[in-house]
């Protein structure tokens, strides 16, 4: 099976990322992810979490507070990119590079983000 460029497939990311319900089943992974968002946007604040280039969170930092629901974060995003990936006969690897850039863009000023090397830096 050939697999769809990153062009070919960047529309239909920018679609999901306003339209969540796009999958029957993202009712509750979308309920979970609301859920953690306070969490998630404190622990950026503080500098703990960052962005990385995959598409997922990381700790910056020694400390893990929240951890659970970092993992619990990235183990729906994991679904949700393989999801859109198999839809777009492309990989859940490339789905969640694109979304990382997404995230980025929209990423607030002092957040920490990886760039292409795997460096970490915040974002001004």
């Amino acid at each position: 099976m050939k697999k769809k460029s990153i062009k070919n497939i960047a529309p239909l990311i920018a679609l999901f990322l306003f339209v969540p319900a796009l999958f029957c089943f993202a009712g509750s992974i979308k309920e979970r992810m609301k859920t953690r968002f306070p969490l998630l946007k404190e622990l950026k604040a503080k500098s703990i979490i960052g962005e990385d280039n995959q598409g997922y969170l990381q700790f910056v930092s020694q400390d893990k507070t929240g951890e659970d629901v970092v993992n619990g974060e990235n183990f729906d995003r994991e679904k949700i990119y393989n999801a859109i990936a198999k839809q777009q006969g492309t990989t859940g690897e490339m789905v969640g590079r694109l979304r990382a850039k997404t995230i980025l863009e929209k990423g607030l000023p002092g957040e920490y983000f990886m760039d292409a090397m795997g460096e970490w830096y915040r974002k001004k």
